[in-house]
């Protein structure tokens, strides 16, 4: 069965807040009821990490994209080899 998808465009949300994410999961339930899914366009990193941290992150289907770590590079490190035999 394919489902409709309804776009809501995030790009005009300057601030956005738990008012915002309210309205966001009360739209994707209407649209869920009606066998429909709702697309978020354009959220910015702060809508993001809202919509994780309000935990409505697998209701509203987003996923998170996170950075990977910068990781120093290590100095001083040799090389594995095998040691010489002991001296009888």
């Amino acid at each position: 069965m394919a489902t409709e998808s309804v776009t809501l465009n995030c790009a005009h949300i300057g601030q956005p807040d738990l008012g915002a994410i309210d309205c966001m999961a009360r739209i994707q339930l209407g649209l869920r009821r009606r066998g429909c899914d709702l697309q978020l366009l354009e959220p910015s990193a702060e809508l993001l990490a809202l919509v994780e941290f309000a935990g409505l992150g697998d209701v509203l289907c987003v996923e998170v994209q996170r950075q990977p770590e910068k990781r120093e590079k290590a100095l001083g490190v040799e090389e594995e080899r095998e040691l010489a035999d002991p001296p009888a």
